[in-house]
């Protein structure tokens, strides 16, 4: 046998094991697999992934296209409230170069449905109830004539309105529009300024006959028909509040327009 192959501190082949370390040293730490996934069998490699990255969310996590759709619809919104926000300022505020050159785009734009009941810089708001009431000359089928009671239509839009959440807009202003309309085309004598007297008639008559017709007033019994109404307005002043020492009356009062007669155009239905 070869003296290299004799002892302890003989050499072991290649085939012999791992050799133990000299010396007591402590054993190197194996490496880690690697964090890296496999790539896929086919196709590119995914692009490697942020670990810092949010997710997105909103807006953001649309598509370009959508985005550009939702950036438009917002644009439109924006500038819908900002033409809306003007002219209702403009509407509000007092007689200026814009209003008067402009003024009846802004009217079409507010009326009716963003009307304002007060003015911006009125010190004074409305303080006065004014009801509308109508009676009317009923002919019955036997030829006799009588006048009925004194409808209030305001009292009946109210118990409308009231506990409605969404009240229509005829039931708000209708009768209300036609009364103002009508007081700022007469005189206190209840003959018509201007040429829009007549018209202003017409439509408070035909609203009140077809309330009346609503109303059955020419019944109970069939055959009756409504001839003549009048119109009156009973305004009653708004009590001041207990800590003022403004003193107002609380009588009502009344202002009766003459008899109107009934046409066959002012009926429901009828030929305008």
């Amino acid at each position: 046998m070869d003296a290299y192959d004799t002892g302890s501190d003989a050499r072991q082949g290649p085939d012999d094991g791992p050799r133990e370390p000299e010396g007591g040293a402590e054993p190197r730490a194996a490496l880690p697999p690697s964090s890296t996934p496999p790539l896929p069998p086919y196709g590119d490699p995914p692009p490697p992934l942020d670990p810092l990255a949010e997710p997105r969310t909103g807006v953001a996590a649309l598509s370009l296209r959508y985005q550009i759709g939702a950036a438009l619809a917002l644009a439109i919104v924006a500038v819908t409230v900002c033409v809306h926000l003007g002219m209702t300022f403009l509407h509000v505020a007092p007689a200026n170069a814009v209003t008067k050159q402009h003024g009846a785009a802004i009217d079409d734009w507010i009326y009716p449905e963003f009307e304002q009941n007060w003015k911006l810089f009125a010190p004074n708001p409305l303080q006065q109830n004014i009801a509308i009431q109508v009676r009317a000359q009923v002919l019955d089928a036997d030829g006799t004539v009588r006048t009925t009671g004194w409808y209030d239509l305001s009292a009946e839009d109210g118990r409308a309105i009231d506990g409605n959440l969404l009240p229509s807009h005829t039931q708000q202003n209708e009768l209300r529009r036609a009364w103002d309309f009508f007081v700022a085309t007469h005189g206190t004598d209840n003959r018509p300024v201007g040429l829009r007297g007549a018209l202003s008639e017409t439509y408070l008559r035909r609203i009140v006959v077809m309330r009346l017709d609503r109303d059955d007033a020419a019944g109970p019994g069939p055959g009756g028909s409504v001839e003549r109404v009048q119109v009156r307005s009973r305004t009653t002043n708004v009590r001041p509040p207990k800590w003022s020492q403004e003193q107002v009356s609380d009588k009502p009062v009344h202002r009766e327009l003459p008899w109107w007669s009934v046409t066959p155009a002012d009926l429901p239905g009828g030929d305008r």
